[in-house]
């Protein structure tokens, strides 16, 4: 989070200095990037009848590629398509384990409005991923192998057309699929800063 933070106060230098009026007089393209590069972390509570109560930090490394264009579009759905791959490393920060590591792919579609700076999006994925699990703890996971779920549903703000900031809501899946028995799976919701350099 302290990483994101940073990166966000950092940005009006990348435009030469902390002039607020030549910041805001920066004009955003319509066309929408061709590639993307994120840094995001989100904060996830355990919910849902957890086996035990977690608090986990999901950081991810995020590149997303452009899949579909409809900016000729009007109305609700004008946007774009893209798809993403994530590399995760969480910090389980109260819970039976203390760290998952994994990765995740899947599609994001980003709406977009005629002159805002605002891009509301939603994305899901599916992956897989590492746990050190602790079996011989009650409730504890049964495997180190596991597969994961992720959701999410945000806005980004654009502040220029190479850098953007987002912020919005993350779901998170943690299961083994019934590999092993019990299969105390994990569900957890939170907020999700992230910073984005689009190519």
């Amino acid at each position: 989070m302290i990483i994101i933070a940073s990166a966000f106060a950092s940005v009006p230098f990348a435009f030469g200095g902390t002039d607020r009026s030549a910041t805001s007089s920066i004009e955003i393209s319509d066309q929408p990037p061709r590639f993307d590069f994120a840094i995001e972390s989100a904060y996830l509570l355990s919910f849902v009848n957890p086996p035990h109560r977690y608090e986990i930090n999901a950081d991810f490394l995020t590149a997303r590629v452009r899949c579909g264009n409809y900016l000729d579009r009007e109305g609700l759905f004008r946007g774009y398509n893209q798809v993403y791959f994530s590399l995760l490393a969480e910090p389980i920060l109260r819970g039976i384990e203390n760290h998952y590591f994994g990765i995740n792919l899947g599609p994001r579609y980003n709406f977009v409005r005629r002159g805002s700076r605002f891009v509301p999006f939603f994305s899901a994925g599916i992956g897989l991923g590492w746990i050190d699990s602790q079996p011989e703890q009650f409730q504890g996971q049964g495997q180190d192998f596991t597969f994961n779920i992720v959701g999410a549903l945000g806005v980004s703000y654009r502040f220029s057309d190479r850098f953007s900031g987002q912020l919005g809501f993350l779901y998170q899946h943690f299961s083994n699929a019934g590999l092993t028995d019990p299969n105390p799976s994990l569900n957890l919701l939170g907020l999700q800063l992230g910073f984005t350099r689009s190519f």
